[in-house]
């Protein structure tokens, strides 16, 4: 096999790239490693343009291998890797969100991408050398493209400061952890989670990472020069002048008055009247069908042109908000009766519902994954129904889409949520959107947010999110725009959402439609969005200002208790035949820690209490000296068998029966007896001797 084999240096890393001939059929491939952490990525372009499209048809794979960390997973039936990990998806969202931008616009050949991780330490992410590789596999092959992107992680903490590239341990002990990608010296990616470190320390991390990427990205165009080829010339979508003129004839005077009104649905009315007579008009002139698709092509390209035009000239914005307005915002909470939380949060015609369910500790989400295992008590799930909308489709599962803002509104949250130490819950949130009009995800976080503090959590603080736009005209021509609704994110630059608290940042995601943005406009708009967020949190405040004191009586009880690790065996009993009792008799649930903490959860706390009784009579202690009740269970010629509750048993001698000397055990005690009994010794192995005589003799002197 041959190859050729090249370096790159992260944050005092070497990341190692090889070209070979493991998959020589795609139009380019490269092998990334850092570490143990291994990628194979692959770039294919179909053989056909297919013109009859209006998007550029990409797909972006990031497949998980578990034989990459040297795990068996699956069902019993099917040890193999099925549907993608929530993990996966996002890595493969992530990816996507660097390289779409750099494609031609009007490109329309199938292009995929697969990364595939090979191998996985325990230090070093895939999700960083996915995007290089992909970087490579295209930059080297015949598809065209703009590239190439580098990446890079940036973490930071009060202890260590800033840190590129930081291992998985560096990242789990860091206040912020951010990727950042784009070409040349810009960014066009950004995701980021925050424990509500300041926008100061954000703005330096972002500076710092586009600095890092300007760099690497002069070494992968190093690399694409040795190891590249020349790049196929394809057909690009390319629309003919005339009916190019005909469309901007019939469209003037005719699209600003539909496209500026404040009511989404009036526009959406009218843009779709308009569409109808455009198409008539151009059937009346005997158009053929392929020139009536490209008409609608030229629509949405004539209508980005008017706004962009109106908010770089005139600041107007199709609802006739101001570029810093914030919609109408509506807010409440105890929207539902049965639920453990709930809560409506209403921006514009974006509404969503957001619902608490409170579950014992055994309710916990189970991981079993490439890059994690182990347990997640606090979820959050967002779902996009159709009618909300109001399009029609089919019921499925979530896709990457639901996948990616359920997941943003999580990391937004999360740092918020009290341990398990505190608040012992699972907690699960989940977000409907009933109404969408742009911002739906940093909407859901609000929610989400209102519904915990309503449902009782002792959430530290409110988060509130915000979805800022960005028109460009130019390299210093720009404007911002707050809370931006779907048309002007559909129509506009970049969608950056940013969540947090009243004192900082707890997440961030951009993505953007042009080349890349610099550092220093992403930090402008930082500050605008810190402005919005606090607004948004006074009209929250106003309707629940911290959580409430008192669980929904509809919610579960837990109680904690904690009992000595070597009593774990005697609680469970053999086969769980104890354990498994006492959660049949009093309706209850036991989750048991290895350190031996016990949650028990309960519909009320009548039938906790009873439970915990059960448990510490179980695996009670008993001590030399103590006074115990006991009903005799057995009687041998040598004394009686009590028993003392909880599988325990006790020896009480027939010389420990009375003062005198006893003949027969059955002439003092008998099968049944309830005795009231004074431990005399507790054995190193657990036997206990109990005397009768020593109690007797108490109550004599008393």
């Amino acid at each position: 096999m041959e190859k050729k084999e090249y370096q790159l240096k992260i944050g005092g890393k070497i990341i190692g790239v090889e070209f070979s001939n493991l998959a020589e059929q795609s139009n380019g491939s490269v092998m990334v490693r850092m570490g143990d952490t291994v990628v194979l990525a692959s770039a294919v372009m179909g053989k056909e343009d297919r013109m009859d499209l209006d998007y550029f048809p990409l797909i972006v794979n990031y497949e998980e291998k578990y034989y990459a960390a040297g795990k068996i997973y699956g069902s019993r039936f099917l040890r193999r890797e099925s549907r993608p990990s929530d993990s996966a998806i996002l890595t493969s969202r992530l990816i996507d969100r660097t390289i779409r931008p750099l494609f031609p616009a009007n490109m329309r050949r199938d292009v995929q991408i697969v990364i595939t991780c090979l191998s996985i330490d325990e230090e070093n992410d895939p999700d960083i050398l996915g995007i290089i590789a992909a970087s490579l596999a295209l930059g080297t092959s015949n598809i065209p493209w703009q590239g190439p992107i580098a990446a890079v992680r940036i973490s930071w903490s009060e202890k260590t400061g800033f840190i590129i590239n930081p291992i998985y341990k560096q990242r789990e002990e860091a206040l912020l952890n951010m990727v950042v990608s784009g070409p040349d010296n810009v960014i066009n990616m950004l995701e980021a989670e925050s424990k509500g470190v300041s926008e100061d320390i954000v703005k330096e991390a972002m500076r710092m990472a586009q600095k890092e990427v300007t760099r690497l990205n002069k070494e992968l165009s190093s690399i694409i020069t040795q190891e590249g080829s020349s790049k196929e010339e394809i057909v690009l979508k390319e629309y003919d002048k005339n009916i190019k003129e005909e469309v901007k004839n019939f469209l003037k005077n005719k699209l600003e008055s539909a496209l500026y009104v404040e009511d989404k649905n009036e526009r959406e009315n009218n843009l779709f009247l308009l569409k109808q007579e455009l198409m008539d008009y151009l059937k009346n002139k005997d158009y053929p069908e392929e020139s009536l698709i490209d008409a609608k092509s030229i629509l949405e390209q004539e209508i980005d042109k008017v706004v962009h035009k109106n908010i770089l000239e005139k600041d107007k914005r199709p609802d006739s908000r101001k570029l810093d307005e914030i919609r109408s915002l509506e807010v409440a909470i105890d929207i539902l009766p049965r639920p453990h939380g709930s809560a409506l949060f209403m921006r514009g015609k974006t509404h969503v519902l957001s619902v608490v369910t409170l579950g014992s500790p055994g309710d916990v989400l189970l991981l079993q994954g490439m890059e994690v295992t182990g347990e997640k008590r606090f979820l959050h799930h967002y779902n996009f129904p159709a009618y909300s909308s109001g399009e029609i489709a089919p019921l499925r599962g979530p896709g990457r889409r639901e996948i990616g803002h359920g997941a943003l509104g999580e990391k937004a949250i999360l740092p918020m949520i009290p341990s398990q130490e505190e608040f012992p819950y699972t907690i699960r949130v989940v977000s409907e959107i009933l109404s969408s009009n742009g911002s739906t995800s940093m909407a859901a976080t609000c929610a989400s947010s209102l519904a915990l503090m309503a449902s009782g959590v002792p959430i530290k603080e409110h988060v509130t999110g915000v979805a800022m736009g960005l028109i460009m005209g130019g390299e210093n021509r720009y404007k911002i725009l707050t809370d931006i609704q779907g048309f002007e994110d559909h129509y506009g630059d970049m969608d950056f959402k940013a969540a947090g608290t009243k004192n900082g940042i707890t997440a961030l995601q951009i993505d953007v439609k042009i080349k890349g943005v610099e550092s220093k406009v992403l930090s402008e708009i930082l500050d605008k969005a810190k402005d919005a967020r606090l607004f948004i949190l006074e009209k929250m405040n106003e309707v629940i200002s911290e959580p409430r004191k008192d669980l929904s009586s509809f919610a579960p009880r837990i109680f904690t208790l904690k009992i000595k690790q070597e009593q774990i065996g005697n609680l469970i009993g053999p086969g769980g035949k104890i354990i498994n009792k006492i959660i049949e008799d009093t309706g209850s649930a036991i989750d048991i820690n290895d350190d031996g903490t016990i949650f028990v959860t309960a519909p009320d706390e009548e039938k906790a209490q009873s439970a915990i009784s059960r448990i510490k009579e179980v695996t009670k202690e008993f001590l030399a000296g103590e006074l115990v009740q006991g009903t005799v269970s057995e009687i041998r010629d040598f004394g009686a068998i009590i028993n003392l509750g909880g599988r325990k048993e006790g020896l009480l001698h027939i010389s420990e029966l009375a003062p005198r000397h006893v003949v027969k055990v059955e002439d003092v005690v008998h099968i049944g007896d309830a005795l009231k009994l004074k431990i005399k010794k507790v054995e190193p192995n657990g036997k206990i001797s109990l005397s009768l005589k020593d109690v007797k003799n108490l109550d004599d002197k008393k």
